[in-house]
């Protein structure tokens, strides 16, 4: 099935990382970031060469995310990038990160002169932030202090913890019955879960026979021909991924569990910080 240069390809990450929406910036860096620290060593100089180049794109596209999530996955790269690549290729890498950082940082202070001191009431906020979803909430709360604060309301945290778990058993302090604070409530639940499942996001689609995004783990590549409205997919940990990149080995039903080794890179970076 191809050389590994041609099975990275294959991976679709350059698009994922150029991508207008750059909603699959932050997955698309860390799963590169695996692949380079795991795989750089061992392969071609052909892929080696790509994995460099879609290093440095990764970090020249920072500035267009602006995202926290995204700037945690790109310093995730960096990392990576400085313990595998040979030292001229890390120095470049290192110079590119660091003129993205300053070139987001001019950015964010261009629109934040453009925009205004204006403020809304925290009311008007609280009933914005009522549409977000989990990860929407969490990064409105790293804009500024009024947005924090708004952001930590009980009842919008009231109803995430509703709509994730079900119930409001958990809102008192089982010790001393007093009411607590439901989004600190909600951060240790969601933790508890999340630290025993990571959801896979890949996976590899037995009538596209490739590694594909998913989506409520479906693959939704277009399938022409019979049977194929519901196609069999496998999801896939980023360990598999190397593997196939490298020695072109599928992933069977038996190994279709994320590796637990995968939860770090998977994790949201400072996901419940707090604005300064």
């Amino acid at each position: 099935m191809g050389c590994p240069k041609g099975r990275y390809e294959e991976l679709k990450l350059h698009e994922s990382l150029t991508n207008q929406s750059c909603s699959r910036y932050p997955l698309a860096c860390k799963e590169l970031a695996f692949i380079l620290r795991k795989a750089y060593s061992k392969a071609p100089k052909n892929l080696q060469s790509l994995l460099f180049q879609d290093t440095l794109d990764a970090f020249r596209l920072l500035p267009q995310v602006q995202s926290q999530n995204a700037i945690s996955a790109a310093n995730l790269l960096l990392q990576n990038a400085e313990s595998t690549l040979p030292k001229q290729k890390k120095v470049l890498a290192v110079t590119e990160f660091k003129h993205a950082i300053v070139s987001s940082k001019r950015r964010n202070k261009a629109q934040q002169e453009e925009e205004g001191p204006c403020q809304f009431p925290e009311d008007i906020l609280i009933h914005v932030f009522s549409y977000l979803d989990l990860q929407s909430l969490v990064s409105a709360a790293m804009v500024c202090r009024s947005w924090s604060s708004a952001a930590g309301d009980n009842h919008l945290w009231e109803s995430l913890y509703v709509n994730f778990f079900g119930g409001s058993d958990k809102y008192t302090d089982t010790v001393t019955g007093s009411d607590i604070c439901i989004r600190e409530n909600f951060k240790r639940v969601y933790q508890e879960v999340s630290s025993k499942k990571v959801a896979p996001y890949r996976g590899y689609c037995w009538h596209c026979s490739s590694i594909v995004w998913l989506t409520d783990t479906r693959c939704y590549n277009t399938h022409i021909g019979r049977d194929c409205t519901n196609p069999k997919v496998i999801p896939v940990s980023m360990a598999q991924i190397v593997d196939y990149v490298l020695y072109d080995s599928l992933p069977s039903e038996s190994s279709s569990d994320s590796s637990d080794s995968d939860i770090d890179d998977l994790c949201v970076l400072k996901m419940w910080a707090y604005a300064k």
